[in-house]
C-alpha cells in the first residue's frame, strides 16, 4: 500500500466508515477514480467493504457477525420445524430448472430430499450442500469466494462476479431473521449483498424461514416481502404477518 492508501485505512480504523466526497477533500490532488481504486484495493486486502458512497471498515462486520451461531449448533436447533419446511418445499422444485439453493441448515434439510431428483442445475454458495448433491444426476455449480465458517458458504467479490453470468429460474433462500418493517435479514454484509443479487436475478423466489425467526432483526436486510413469491414456514404466522404477505402477493405455505 502507498501512503495515501495507508492513511485511508487509518481513517477507516478510527471512524469505521469513509465517504468519497470526504476523501476527495482530504486528497484533492488525486481523481475520484484513483480513490475508488484505493477502496477496491482495501476491499481486496480484506480491510473494507465498499458501499455506494464510500467504504466501511471490515471490523464493523466482524462485530455484527458475533451473534451468528456456528453452523453445526444451528443445524441441531428447531430440527422438527426445518423438516416440516423441507417436506413442503420439495414439491415446489421443478425438474429441469436452474435452481439456486441458499446456505443454511433449513436449505440443507431440503437438499437431503433432493438426492433422487434428476435433470436440474443446482447452484449454491454452500460447500456442504454442493457436496451433498455432488453424486446425484444433476449439474452442481458452486460459487467461489471466501468461506464463512459460521455458514459454511462462499461470498465476496468472486461469488458476485460468478453469479452475474448465471440465469436462475428458482431461488430457495434462507434468512436469520424477519420483521414486517425490515424484511428478511442476516448478520453478514457480504452474505446480504449476495442474497440480494440472487433474489434480483431469480424468476421465482421461495423463502424457507421457520416461525422462530419472525420478529427477529439482524444487521443487514437483503430483501422484503415484495421481492419474494412464496414463503414456506413450519406453521402459519400471525394474522398481521399473513395480511402483510397478502398485500405483497406472497403465497404462504
Amino acid at each position: 500500500m502507498n501512503q495515501r492508501q495507508l492513511q485511508i485505512k487509518q481513517m477507516l480504523d478510527v471512524a469505521q466508515e469513509v465517504f468519497l466526497k470526504q476523501l476527495k477533500t482530504v486528497f484533492p490532488e488525486v481523481s475520484e477514480m484513483t480513490i475508488r481504486r484505493d477502496l477496491i484495493l482495501l476491499e481486496e486486502m480484506g480491510y473494507a467493504v465498499r458501499t455506494h458512497g464510500g467504504a466501511v471498515s471490515i471490523n464493523r462486520f466482524k462485530k455484527a457477525g458475533e451473534d451468528e451461531i456456528e453452523y453445526m449448533i444451528r443445524q441441531s436447533e428447531n430440527v422438527d420445524k426445518k423438516a416440516v419446511i423441507a417436506q413442503k418445499a420439495i414439491h415446489l422444485i421443478e425438474k429441469g430448472r436452474s435452481v439456486y439453493l441458499d446456505a443454511g441448515s433449513t436449505v440443507m434439510c431440503l437438499a437431503k430430499l433432493l438426492t433422487d431428483m434428476k435433470g436440474c442445475t443446482f447452484i449454491t454458495s454452500a460447500v456442504n450442500t454442493a457436496l451433498k448433491l455432488s453424486n446425484t444426476d444433476n449439474s452442481i455449480i458452486i460459487l467461489g469466494g471466501t468461506v464463512n465458517p459460521n455458514t459454511v458458504a462462499c461470498s465476496g467479490p468472486e461469488a458476485m462476479q460468478m453469479l452475474e453470468t448465471m440465469n436462475i429460474d428458482m431461488a430457495v433462500m434462507g434468512a436469520s431473521g424477519f420483521s414486517e418493517d425490515r424484511g428478511f435479514s442476516v448478520s453478514s454484509m457480504y452474505d446480504a449483498k449476495l442474497k440480494t443479487r440472487i433474489v434480483e436475478k431469480a424468476r421465482k423466489t421461495i423463502m424457507v424461514v421457520d416461525s422462530s425467526k419472525i420478529d427477529r432483526d439482524k444487521a443487514y436486510t437483503f430483501c422484503e416481502l415484495k421481492d419474494i413469491d412464496i414463503w414456506v414456514c413450519d406453521t402459519m404466522p400471525e394474522q398481521k404477518v399473513l395480511d402483510k404477505c397478502s398485500e405483497n402477493n406472497v403465497l404462504v405455505i
